[in-house]
C-alpha cells in the first residue's frame, strides 16, 4: 500500500494573505509544515501542491517536492486530486500546510484505519475532537459532525448539531479537524462531482463526499493542533516554538 501525503498551499488566504510564507522560527510556515510531514516518517512520499510560485520557490530551495496546479481550484481536495489522478498511489494523506506542528499520532490512526480495511468499506477517514465550551459550539467556524454508532459520519454542519432538546440529556459535540487520509478513487470521485447542494450551502466540501455516497469513518482525537488563520494564531505559533528551546 503506498501511502503519500499532500499539502495543499494557495498563497492568497482570505483571512491572512501570504500566511504560508510568514515566518516562523527562520523559515516560512509551508517549508515547517512539509519538513514535519516528511519527519514523521508515516509516508512514503510528501508533496506540496500550490497555486504560487513564491511557495514553489521556497521548498525548491530545500530540495521539497512540489507541484503546481495547472487549473483554479475552489477547495484542497480538487488540488489534491488534480496532483494525483495520474499518481500510482493507494491512500493519499490531505496535510494542512497551516498547520505545522503535525500529531503525527493522529495522522498513524488514520493510516492504520485503511491497513485494516481488508473489505474496503472505508472511502475517507478523518479526525474530531470533542468541544466543550458552548461559545466554540455555536460558532459556526467551528464544523460540527455526527456520526452513526459505528464511527461513520452521518453529516457536517456549521450549525450546532445535534439540536439539544432535552437540556438534560448527556449529548457531547464533535468539530471535525480538516485532515482526511482518502482512497485515490474516492479522491478521483470527488474531483469528477460538480458541488453539491448541501455543499454548497454549507461551504463544506466533505459534505459533497456524503452527498454521493461516500463512507467516512471518524476518528477521535483529543489533541488541538495549532492552526495558523490569522497574525494572531502566528504569535501563538511562534510563541509555542520559543517555549520549547
Amino acid at each position: 500500500m503506498k501511502i503519500i501525503a499532500m499539502i495543499p498551499a494557495r498563497y492568497d488566504a482570505t483571512r491572512f494573505p501570504g500566511k504560508l510564507m510568514k515566518d516562523l522560527g527562520g523559515e516560512p510556515v509551508i517549508v515547517k509544515t512539509y519538513k514535519a510531514a516528511i519527519n514523521s516518517q508515516l509516508f512514503d512520499e510528501v508533496y506540496v501542491v500550490t497555486d504560487s510560485e513564491v511557495i514553489k520557490d521556497s521548498l525548491s530551495a530545500v530540495g521539497g517536492n512540489v507541484i503546481i496546479s495547472k487549473k483554479q481550484h475552489d477547495c484542497g481536495s480538487d488540488r489534491i486530486a488534480e496532483a494525483v489522478e495520474n499518481m500510482d498511489v493507494d491512500i493519499v494523506v490531505n496535510v494542512q500546510g497551516d498547520e505545522p506542528f503535525i500529531d503525527t499520532n493522529s495522522l498513524k490512526k488514520l493510516i492504520e484505519i485503511f491497513k485494516k480495511d481488508q473489505n474496503y468499506t472505508i472511502d475517507l477517514a478523518s479526525l474530531k475532537v470533542e468541544l466543550t465550551d458552548n461559545d466554540e459550539i455555536e460558532n459556526p467556524n467551528n464544523v460540527k459532525v455526527i456520526t452513526d454508532n459505528n464511527g461513520f459520519a452521518l453529516y457536517f454542519s456549521r450549525s450546532v448539531i445535534p439540536h439539544l432538546r432535552d437540556k438534560n440529556s448527556n449529548t457531547k459535540y464533535y468539530k471535525h479537524k480538516g485532515v482526511y487520509a482518502f482512497r485515490k478513487s474516492a479522491l478521483i470521485d470527488f474531483y469528477n462531482t460538480p458541488m453539491t447542494p448541501l455543499e454548497i450551502s454549507e461551504k463544506i466540501e466533505c459534505i459533497r463526499y456524503l452527498e454521493v455516497g461516500k463512507k467516512i469513518k471518524m476518528i477521535k482525537t483529543s489533541v488541538e493542533s495549532i492552526g495558523i488563520d490569522t497574525p494572531e494564531d502566528l504569535e501563538k505559533a511562534i510563541k509555542f516554538i520559543q517555549d520549547q528551546i
